[in-house]
C-alpha cells in the first residue's frame, strides 16, 4: 500500500503526534539536517503520520476558526467543553465533537469507535498532570481509504483550558 499516495505529504507542524493537545505556538516549523548535505531544511512528514497530524490539527482547530481561508466547517467544537465540569454529559458531548470532527476528513472511510474516559494530562519535564477533574482522553479507532488496518489515536482534551 502506497500510503504516501493516499495520504499526502506536509510540512511537520507538530511536534508530538502521539499526544498533542494543543498548537505549540512559536515553534511551528521544525526543522532537521539533510542527510547528505547537512543543510537545515523544513521536516515533512508523509503517509499515516501526516493523516495523524492533519487529524490532531482538526481537532485543535475551532470550527470556524480558517472561514476567512475558505474553510468555514473546518476544525472541531471541542473548544466549546472548555470550563465544563468532568461529567457524563460533558464527556459524550466530546463523543459527538469528535465523531463529527472524523467524519468530515476525507482520508477517513469509517470511524469504528470513539471513547472519551477521564484522563491524565501531558508529561511535562518528567510529571504527568493528574488532575483528573479537568482532563479528558479521547480514543478513536479510524479505518482510513484503501487500507484494512485502523489507526488509532489517542486526543487529550484539558477541560481547564491550555496549560502551556
Amino acid at each position: 500500500m502506497d500510503f504516501d499516495a493516499l495520504f499526502g505529504a506536509d510540512i511537520r507542524l507538530l511536534g508530538d503526534l502521539e499526544f498533542a493537545e494543543q498548537r505549540e505556538r512559536g515553534t511551528d516549523l521544525l526543522t532537521a539536517n539533510r542527510p547528505v548535505s547537512s543543510k537545515v531544511d523544513l521536516q515533512r512528514l508523509t503517509g499515516v503520520e501526516d493523516l495523524q497530524q492533519a487529524l490532531l490539527l482538526r481537532f485543535l482547530t475551532q470550527v470556524g476558526e480558517l472561514a476567512h481561508l475558505g474553510h468555514p466547517e473546518y476544525g472541531s467544537r471541542l473548544h466549546e467543553l472548555v470550563g465544563e465540569p468532568n461529567t457524563q454529559t460533558i464527556r459524550n458531548r466530546a463523543k459527538l465533537f469528535a465523531l463529527q470532527a472524523l467524519q468530515a476528513e476525507p482520508r477517513i472511510a469509517a470511524v469504528q469507535s470513539v471513547t472519551v474516559t477521564t484522563g491524565r494530562g501531558p508529561r511535562r519535564a518528567g510529571r504527568v498532570d493528574l488532575s483528573h477533574e479537568t482532563w479528558l482522553e479521547i480514543k478513536a479507532v479510524v479505518v482510513t481509504i484503501g487500507e484494512p488496518t485502523a489507526l488509532n489515536l489517542v486526543i487529550p482534551v484539558n477541560l481547564g483550558g491550555s496549560v502551556a
